[in-house]
């Protein structure tokens, strides 16, 4: 088959051959009867994931995105849930979600398999997006994103019954991170930045038995709530989401250090950094005011805010880093954990601040 690429100007986008052999065969192997005329990459170019939108020859346009990245059970695991919870989500959230094509009733998930390649494909309806938040987001974006987030918890948490079982959990992750440390700790660099990282594992496992966790809800959570994955009405109410590349079946809390980084006085950037001090800015006070309006939260969730942050940084920087982010970013990233981030967790963060301002007991 001829197709046609289509590449952005940066020179990282251009297609290779077998991501076009990839997308060719999963394509094919759906509906072979709808023939693809051209397949551009809109990745952003963070991520190894890469999104692409394909046009075929009736000029129908849909989103194909392959990913090596963590497992292909789990992949296929939360892409069922995901659409599990579109089809259960109640007004109005009815229509948020991104939805994934089917074949026979369940999410089609094409697996290539070829010598050392090991990829997969999912294909997307093209997502509606009405209105972007501002880079930097005024007051008033503040408190309607807080009570807009209280709501779609609620509503997930309504979900969480009727979902398909999750294999995941922090623990395993963690648990996965020191098998990892154990079996080739040179990975990570040397023997005391190993020691180190072990430390803060131990410190997140023993500090999660501290806060009555059995209390807290396991609900569909997004976690990456970059401004860049989501788009509201112009009356700031959510209109649709999409990226799941660190979706998981959860605690709430977990949204909550990405929406701390989207209202941040710094706002979104270009070159960013996954620093703590979002976690305490009056402006998160205000967001997370306005949530508990709407969901009330408990102190111990606030208090395990801090165990969120350093699982956030053991697990996406330093276990799956290298395998998620570009190469640019992963080494950026990994060495500022070392540096800045894990050595911020104890010192930096004061949940006690955040509870007397929710006047939480």
């Amino acid at each position: 088959m001829n197709i046609e690429t289509i590449s952005t100007t940066e020179p990282s986008n251009v297609l290779t051959q077998l991501q076009t052999t990839i997308i060719t065969k999963a394509w094919e192997e759906y509906d072979s009867s709808k023939k693809i005329r051209t397949i551009e990459d809109i990745s952003a170019n963070v991520s190894t994931n890469h999104v692409f939108r394909i046009t075929f020859d009736d000029d129908d346009i849909i989103i194909a995105k392959i990913s090596h990245f963590g497992k292909y059970e789990y992949f296929k695991e939360d892409h069922r849930i995901i659409h599990s919870l579109s089809n259960n989500l109640l007004y109005p959230f009815e229509n948020l979600l991104a939805k994934s094509l089917l074949k026979n009733n369940r999410v089609y998930i094409y697996h290539y398999k070829q010598g050392k390649t090991d990829a997969w494909v999912v294909f997307y309806n093209p997502t509606r997006i009405y209105e972007r938040l501002p880079r930097r987001l005024e007051e008033h974006h503040i408190r309607k994103l807080g009570q807009q987030i209280g709501k779609f918890h609620k509503a997930c948490a309504r979900t969480k019954n009727v979902l398909p079982k999750s294999s995941k959990t922090l623990r395993t992750d963690i648990y996965a991170l020191l098998h990892q440390l154990e079996t080739n700790e040179k990975q990570f660099g040397t023997a005391m930045q190993a020691d180190f990282l072990k430390y803060h594992c131990e410190m997140f496992l023993k500090n999660r038995s501290k806060y009555n966790m059995n209390s807290f809800e396991i609900i569909p959570v997004f976690i990456d709530w970059n401004i860049g994955n989501f788009s509201v009405y112009p009356n700031l109410e959510l209109y649709s989401r999409w990226d799941y590349d660190w979706f998981r079946m959860s605690y709430r809390i977990l949204d909550f250090y990405f929406l701390s980084r989207v209202v941040s006085d710094v706002g979104d950037r270009t070159v960013f950094s996954y620093l703590i001090d979002p976690l305490m800015e009056d402006r998160f006070i205000i967001f997370l005011k306005e949530y508990h309006k709407v969901n009330p939260l408990t102190a111990n969730e606030i208090r395990f805010l801090k165990e969120i942050y350093r699982f956030f940084i053991l697990n996406y920087v330093i276990k799956d880093g290298k395998y998620f982010f570009s190469p640019q970013y992963a080494k950026k990233l990994q060495a500022e954990a070392f540096e800045i981030y894990l050595p911020s967790v104890d010192r930096d963060f004061n949940a006690e601040k955040i509870i007397e301002a929710l006047k939480l007991s």
